[in-house]
């Protein structure tokens, strides 16, 4: 998914202990208090130098747990390392950052999935969040012989969720019947202290995944189309929503799209790639996103860029612009509801710091 992003963070230094521990460089620890929760992302495996993957995530981490995001969402598909392994990982060199795991149904029994979380919190007193996905590229979904359709993926899911919630919240065993799972007089051991049962994040780009996180009373993440769009589109009945989105922000316009270019450059091929990945998705907000990628240009008013997922660098929108500007628009999407913000993979210390000003600007103006 994003095949030259080994290239943007080989040889950038790790944070200096001195200034994670006087915190120096926190800029997102203050939104907790405004109930904004920001997450970056893990670097993936494809196309990764398995010679320095393991620096390139534990670097990733300690600027994550520097700057105060809440948590590092770590994905997971057919063509990816396990990411249970990279959460043992993360925990094991970091202060405070809570690992976000993607889950697919199609690779683990819901009771094993709940037993890395509370083993997990077991060993290291920290809690997980979860990533339930119902997996989008049909290709990885039939090399298992998982033939399910789309909608009907996501009322498993929801079996499968509800399953994990139980054990892990119920002091007694777990009786479940449902269409797909079935589980008699299950417990949980070691129990999980109630402090650390895990956040639950769920697509909701589709009305199925909507349905899903609503069943689930779950954060609904959305892959955000500009806020005009998605304005009036956020059912009322569901609480929590999240957004994934990266950002580029500088003092100038033009400093903020040069760094955007020079992070994400036109690339043909990456073009043909994203082209053949739309055919092999059902995912909705796949679809969503091509078609607005189709339909729109960047404007000199308008942060919200699609060049990289255009390009096959990566699978979301991107802010690009001032402080003020991005603040501007993130500030929009604050009013529309969104409280959880998973960032794209950070190329640097240096760029996730510059995201969080436009972060403080916007929960300045609109929350506090």
């Amino acid at each position: 998914m994003i095949g030259d992003q080994t290239a943007r963070t080989r040889g950038l230094d790790a944070v200096p202990e001195q200034a994670r521990a006087a915190g120096a460089s926190a800029p997102f620890t203050r939104l907790r208090k405004h109930g904004v929760e920001i997450f970056s992302t893990c670097p993936q495996s494809r196309e990764a130098d398995p010679e320095t993957y393991l620096e390139e995530v534990l670097r990733v981490a300690r600027w994550s747990d520097a700057v105060g995001c809440h948590g590092m969402l770590i994905y997971t598909d057919n063509a990816l390392v396990d990411p249970w392994l990279l959460a043992q990982l993360v925990l094991e060199n970091t202060e405070q950052l809570r690992p976000l795991v993607a889950i697919q149904p199609a690779y683990m029994h819901p009771y094993a999935a709940a037993k890395m979380v509370a083993t997990l919190a077991y060993l290291h007193k920290r809690q997980i969040y979860l990533n339930m996905v119902a997996g989008g590229f049909r290709n990885d979904l039939v090399a298992l012989d998982d033939h399910t359709e789309h909608d009907d993926r996501y009322d498993r899911l929801v079996e499968y969720t509800k399953i994990i919630v139980e054990l892990l919240s119920s002091p007694e065993a777990v009786t479940f019947t449902g269409d797909y799972y079935q589980v008699k007089n299950l417990k949980m051991k070691p129990s999980l202290p109630p402090a650390l049962m895990p956040g639950v994040f769920v697509s909701g780009s589709s009305d199925a995944g909507l349905g899903a996180a609503r069943a689930l009373g779950a954060t609904a993440v959305r892959y955000p189309q500009p806020p005009a769009e998605e304005s009036g589109r956020l059912p009322e009945d569901i609480i929590h929503f999240g957004m994934r989105a990266g950002v580029v922000a500088r003092e100038t316009e033009e400093e903020a799209w040069g760094r955007a270019y020079e992070l994400f450059p036109p690339s043909r091929k990456g073009q043909m790639t994203h082209k053949l990945a739309m055919k092999v998705s059902d995912s909705q907000w796949h679809k969503q996103l091509s078609h607005l990628g189709e339909v729109s240009e960047v404007t000199p008013d308008s942060p919200y860029w699609l060049g990289p997922f255009e390009n096959y660098k990566t699978f979301c929108p991107y802010l690009v612009g001032t402080y003020d500007r991005v603040a501007g628009e993130i500030g929009n999407y604050l009013e529309l509801g969104f409280r959880a913000f998973i960032l794209d993979i950070p190329p640097s210390l240096d760029e996730l710091e510059h995201t969080g000003v436009a972060f403080g600007k916007a929960v300045d103006a609109v929350l506090a």
